[in-house]
């Protein structure tokens, strides 16, 4: 798969992620928003530190005041070739110094801030020492919507990932099963994921026969049989942006009852994407969804939430799942992935990304829901 490269995020660009942000933070009761290395960081500034390191990176984001960016002085040039940094001031520290004294004299000091989940605890607990009346939340539960609604630029990344993910099931069906360890059909998976434009595989599930039980089965040794079922769950980052996409196919002809659990599911899925819709509450998707699989009896067989947000991570806010009461927003991109799992038997899981859409949903992947058969 070909295509223009897309256009690179702009400076603007972050300035109007950053000011979304500190905004966000004020209307939450807090102080600032403290960003560490990771897809937070990477999202609101597109700076990525060199490697994961001990010495201190953080982002500051207060609400009226210019975000600032605290680096050690040997990674300042990096960071400041960053497409968002003109839209920050760079503040550096040096070996030797306390970067926490310096990064103190940017906060109050009786602030409650929100803090990157991925933070390391020896830097929160450097900011409690320095500072001890401050108090901290992680950004998932202070702000689990910070990067759920995407922009046009994101959605059409988004879906460029999708149509990637979309290409790679078609080429995999085309390949032998039968006779094949489920890790050789796993590096088929990765290799395709690669050839139509990912840059990162983030996991290649291809689950035969009892093990498609597990949702979240490894690829192992097992060695693929006619007459297997066969869960395949794939995706990881195009171009900054994820896919993750489920098809169950059957190696040869299969059963009655293995085509009525698939269409249950299909079916299911369905349901859940036709839930979706501009103001209804996550947990609605999930319902949907549970309701087609309770009603034909196999309730307690679908044992996982039915979707997860998804965009700079293939797993992230909002999740579909009940008690989840957020509402659906136009822009929200997340997965619909019922299943059935019938342990030391089979399993049957159908997924797409969806987004919201100002009046209703629009999936992001378009490969047949039916059952395919493979060789």
């Amino acid at each position: 798969m070909t295509g223009r490269t897309p256009a690179p995020f702009t400076a603007d660009d972050y300035r109007t992620r950053m000011e979304r942000a500190a905004r966000a933070a004020g209307d939450a009761g807090l102080a600032a928003l403290l960003v560490a290395p990771g897809p937070d960081l990477v999202w609101l500034t597109g700076y990525a530190p060199p490697a994961a390191t001990e010495r201190l990176t953080l982002l500051v984001l207060a609400p009226g005041r210019d975000p600032v960016l605290v680096v050690p002085t040997l990674e300042a040039p990096d960071a400041a070739k960053a497409s968002g940094a003109p839209a920050l001031t760079l503040r550096d520290w040096t070996d030797g110094k306390d970067p926490y004294a310096v990064t103190a004299e940017l906060l109050d000091a009786r602030g409650r801030f929100g803090v990157s989940d991925n933070a390391w605890a020896m830097h929160l607990l450097g900011l409690q020492k320095a500072l001890p009346d401050t108090s901290y939340a992680a950004l998932t539960e202070a702000l689990p919507m910070l990067r759920a609604v995407k922009d046009p630029a994101e959605l059409r990344l988004m879906a460029a990932a999708g149509a990637a993910a979309d290409a790679t099931f078609e080429e995999i069906r085309k390949v032998p099963f039968a006779g094949r360890r489920e890790s050789e059909v796993g590096a088929d998976l990765a290799d395709l994921l690669r050839r139509f434009g990912h840059s990162q595989v983030d996991f290649t599930i291809v689950a035969s026969g009892p093990n498609g039980a597990n949702p979240h089965h490894e690829v192992g040794d097992r060695v693929i049989e006619r007459g297997d079922m066969v869960v395949l769950d794939f995706g990881g980052l195009k171009d900054g942006y994820g896919s993750d996409t489920s098809r169950t196919v059957h190696v040869g002809e299969p059963t009655d009852e293995e085509r009525r659990v698939h269409d249950l599911v299909r079916e299911a899925q369905e349901a859940g994407f036709r839930a979706v819709r501009p103001g209804v509450a996550c947990q609605e998707v999930d319902r949907a969804a549970r309701a087609v699989i309770a009603d034909a009896g196999y309730g307690e067989y679908f044992i996982h939430r039915t979707g997860h947000g998804i965009g700079v991570t293939t797993h992230e806010p909002p999740y579909m799942i009940e008690g989840e009461e957020q509402p659906l927003v136009p822009g929200m991109c997340f997965s619909v992935e019922p299943g059935v799992y019938l342990p030391g038997r089979f399993g049957v899981r159908i997924e797409d990304i969806v987004t919201v859409t100002e009046d209703g949903g629009r999936r992001l992947n378009d490969t047949t829901r039916e059952l395919v058969t493979v060789d």
